[in-house]
Formats: C-alpha cells, structure tokens, sequence
C-alpha cells in the first residue's frame, strides 16, 4: 500500500512539474511577444529596418526576449547578451563593427565575473610576490583574451538604418549560453595562468575552478 502510495504522489509531482513548465513557457512566450511587439514598433518609429532576406523584425525581437527571459533551475539566467551599435559608409562594414563592439562588451563582462573569482582566491592559491604581480598584470588584459573565445558568434537581432549623410547605423544583439560561455572563457584564462605560474597545475587550480 506505501508504495501505491509512493508511486500515486510521485506520479501527481511529475503531473504538477510538467503543467508548472509548460504555464512558465507560456508565460515567457507571452511577454516575450509583448517585448518583441513594443520594441519593433519603436525601432520603426525611428527609421530601422531588418536587411533584406532575415526574418521580420517582430520575429527577431520575439526570439531574443525568449532566450532573454528563460532561467535555469537556480534562477539563473540560460543566456547571456550583449548590445553593438556602429555607423559606417557600408551596412556590412557597419555590421563588422557593430559585431565586435558586442563581442568586447560581452568579454567584458565575463572579465567582470572571472576577475571576482581569481581575486577571491589569490590568498588561497598561496602565490609569491612574483606570481600575484603577474596574474594582477595579466588581468588588466583579460578582457582581450576572452575575446578570442567569441569568434564564432553571430547575432541574434541585427537591424540597420541608413542616415542622411549616408552612412549606415547597425545595431545587433548577440546571445550566448552563459554556462557554456563562461566554461570557454574559463579554460582559456586558465591556460594564460598556467604560463605565467611556470605549470604549476595546483596553484591554477585554486585560482580558477572550471567548477
């Protein structure tokens, strides 16, 4: 009887975990939609447009705001983004542009929350005068180095307009999945730390955790 029991609540548990994942779905779908629907009407209103042969602007925004809004089990958020703007005398110089502005903004912040953890644990990585100096040498560059681990990202969101003088203004958002990311960018500072601390594997280790 106490395991019927167990099986019926285990049963209504999965019922109730499934039904609560697809009314969160619902709901990201919904505003979402809302977003997209609010903010391609006033990039409009200013004089953009999507380049020929992408989707509609509406859909572009609807996929953006739904990666934007979804969160992981510790309420964290799936995607990290990032935002490049850029004027040029062509659309696609402009978009080059505006593409690596998004990817330094992006490094940037990785820059942010790996610095926090390496600086947090410089007493615990116990390194000598020599080797702090170098690793706080070496973070004041990091953020180029995060860079090289964005080459492949393409945008999200990408819309254009063409100003009086001819020019072309792009601006694009760029969506990456934060935990693999983050990884990425991990495993690319550790081999630079690794070089400055002569290999010494132990001290990397406490420095930056892949976990």
């Amino acid at each position: 009887m106490k395991r019927v029991l167990l099986g019926i609540v285990g049963l209504l548990s999965l019922a109730i975990a499934q039904v609560t994942d697809k009314e969160a779905k619902k709901e990201i779908q919904r505003k979402a939609i809302k977003e997209a629907r609010k903010e391609a009407k006033r990039f409009k209103k200013a004089g953009y447009d999507v380049t020929p042969g992408s989707l509609p602007m509406e859909k572009q925004l609807e996929y953006t705001w739904i990666r934007l809004y979804q969160r992981d089990e510790k309420g964290q958020a799936v995607y990290l983004s990032a935002d490049g703007n850029a004027v040029a005398g062509t659309r696609t110089a402009a978009e080059l542009q505006a593409l690596e502005a998004a990817k330094l903004n992006l490094a940037g912040q990785l820059e942010t929350f790996i610095r926090a953890i390496i600086e947090a644990n410089i007493a615990n990585a116990q390194l000598n005068n020599e080797e702090a100096t170098s690793v706080t040498e070496f973070l004041a560059g990091a953020k180029n180095v995060i860079a090289t681990t964005l080459s492949q990202v393409d945008p999200a969101f990408k819309i254009y307009k063409v100003l009086p003088n001819k020019n072309v203004e792009v601006n694009l958002k760029i969506l990456v999945n934060r935990e693999q990311v983050i990884l990425e960018a991990k495993k690319q500072i550790r081999q630079e730390l690794k070089e400055r601390l002569k290999g010494l594997q132990e001290k990397v280790d406490k420095l930056l955790p892949l976990q």
